[in-house]
């Protein structure tokens, strides 16, 4: 399992609800257009299949950010909604 870190930025009204409809089963909206997951390899692949359905790579832009244990130690959260989404229990390297 790892921590990804996942953001967005979708011209398109109807598209971006779409993205942000299936980044919603997978992960916590922090905010608007950017949600944190904890995935397995095979929920990270599944949720890429799935995405690229719906993404179009001439006007969208979506970036994954995997976080590493030693990376989400160091985070800094300021303001509302000032807790992390659940992070893995154990990392397997």
């Amino acid at each position: 399992m790892l921590f990804y870190l996942i953001c967005y930025d979708i011209p398109d009204d109807k598209r971006r609800k779409k993205i942000a409809d299936i980044l919603e089963g997978y992960g916590s909206r922090v905010q608007y257009s950017v949600f944190e997951s904890v995935l397995n390899a095979k929920q990270y692949k599944e949720l890429r299949k799935r995405l690229k359905k719906v993404f179009k790579e001439n006007e969208d832009n979506l970036r994954f950010y995997p976080i590493s244990a030693h990376t989400l130690k160091q985070m800094e959260i300021w303001g509302q909604s000032s807790e992390l989404t659940n992070p893995p229990k154990s990392i397997i390297i």
